[in-house]
């Protein structure tokens, strides 16, 4: 239900603005942009053809351009540094947080960076540095060197003066983190028991070491997953001598769950999920030309099957008629398993101590459905062509196929992901290679030993 009302908001603003822009109010639209959030001036500006896109980024206040460069996708982010100049880039993105800098180094020009990293002092530039010496997706990529962290041997009433005299607390802040000297982390104090506890209270009184810290090398799949079991608003991040490094926050993971959800959803069909939706049609042409050839050259496996039984479709016509339903069946029945599947490995919920149990449940969920299936497809071709052994026919290959497509599901994405594929991305391609060849192979043969 949020999901529709934020989809419906998002379309009613985008219409909105694109009337604006279209009848030239430019004022307008100036005043409803600066109503936005970054993240929803991301979203509006992937929702522009890239005209329109120009207008709106131009109105955009150029304190958020940082910030709202975070927001939108490679190829748009690309389209729109390309056309800021040095100075603009510089003043959008000097005074972003650690790893959010970090997370647009790699599409800023060499000139911008040596700038920004100039204009940096020395601690914070040593912190960019250690961040990027991280690998992609992973904990030390994500986390934010700036964190607040306090002694145990300390009392509550030095630590709040502490706080007033830094001025400022980072975002999302919820608990410090306790160190010892030499900057191990020993656990946590919540910023609401050092508000509401007797300033002279020792902080090792309140320690609490319930939070685990996540490792610096730790993926950024396996930080999501523990941000969602937890509820955590923020967590330490620390190296293999137990240092406190840094803390990822809420923010960040939420933006992870998000691009792993569009990754699942266009990977499916040889998407990428950063592509520009309004790219030029060249660049989606050569993108999704090479997809598309790999889905021909798997087509002609399943023709090549067919053709080994031309005679006997000449023979009975019926054949042709009846052939796309019994692959279309085993596609969509593998492809609902299939879609389980990825799911549960992207979540780490399947590996092998439970994938042979999974495997007998939807084997065992196929034979019932394709038995079911098979009957009724046996009755309707029946009273369509008033042939009993081709109805017997058509039965036996919907729930041979049904099975096959169920086995492929499971089997298929746990083979690509131990050879290091992206199931995701594989998995649709060859599973519908393997329910259109097996479909074919069994209907067709059984047709030829049955009814010629």
């Amino acid at each position: 239900m949020a999901e529709m009302i934020r989809q419906d908001k998002t379309a009613r603003q985008l219409r909105l603005l694109s009337d604006a822009i279209d009848s030239g109010r430019l004022g307008p639209v100036k005043r409803m942009v600066q109503t936005l959030s970054p993240a929803e001036i991301g979203n509006l500006l992937e929702s522009m053809p890239p005209h329109k896109r120009n207008v709106l980024w131009g109105l955009v206040d150029p304190e958020d351009d940082g910030e709202v460069l975070l927001h939108v996708g490679d190829e748009v982010r690309e389209g729109l540094i390309a056309d800021m100049d040095q100075d603009e880039l510089v003043a959008a993105v000097e005074d972003l947080d650690i790893d959010d800098l970090a997370d647009l180094v790699e599409d800023l020009p060499d000139a911008v960076i040596n700038e920004v990293v100039r204009s940096m002092d020395r601690d914070d530039r040593e912190r960019l540095e250690q961040v990027l010496s991280y690998d992609e997706d992973t904990a030390g990529r994500l986390m934010n060197p700036d964190v607040v962290t306090v002694r145990a041997d300390t009392t509550i009433d030095v630590v709040l003066r502490y706080l007033r005299l830094r001025g400022e607390l980072p975002d999302h802040t919820d608990y410090l983190f306790v160190v010892s000297k030499r900057h191990q982390y020993m656990g946590r104090i919540s910023v609401a028991s050092l508000l509401t506890s007797d300033p002279n209270t020792p902080i090792n009184k309140l320690i609490d070491d319930a939070q685990p810290a996540i490792d610096v090398n730790e993926s950024s799949t396996e930080v999501a997953r523990q941000f969602s079991d937890h509820d955590w608003v923020s967590a330490p991040v620390v190296d293999d001598g137990n240092v406190l490094l840094g803390r990822i926050t809420i923010d960040d993971v939420v933006d992870i769950i998000r691009e792993e959800a569009e990754h699942q959803a266009l990977s499916a069909a040889g998407l990428d999920e950063d592509e520009d939706m309004f790219s030029p049609v060249h660049k989606a042409f050569r993108r999704r030309l090479i997809w598309l050839t790999v889905n021909l050259g798997t087509a002609f496996l399943a023709a090549s099957v067919v053709d080994q039984f031309s005679p006997t479709i000449e023979k009975i016509v019926a054949l042709a008629v009846l052939m796309p339903i019994v692959a279309g069946m085993g596609g969509n029945s593998g492809t609902q398993v299939l879609t389980l599947m990825v799911r549960g490995l992207a979540l780490g919920q399947i590996g092998a101590s439970n994938v042979w149990f999974l495997l007998r449940k939807e084997l065992s969920v196929a034979l019932i459905n394709g038995l079911a299936l098979g009957v009724f497809l046996g009755v309707i071709v029946l009273i369509w062509f008033h042939q009993p052994m081709l109805s017997l026919v058509i039965g036996c290959a919907l729930l041979f196929n049904v099975l096959t497509s169920a086995a492929g599901g499971v089997l298929v994405p746990l083979a690509l992901k131990r050879m290091g594929f992206d199931p995701a991305l594989a998995g649709g391609v060859l599973l519908t290679t393997l329910t259109d060849t097996m479909g074919f192979l069994g209907f067709l043969g059984l047709a030829t030993l049955i009814l010629t």
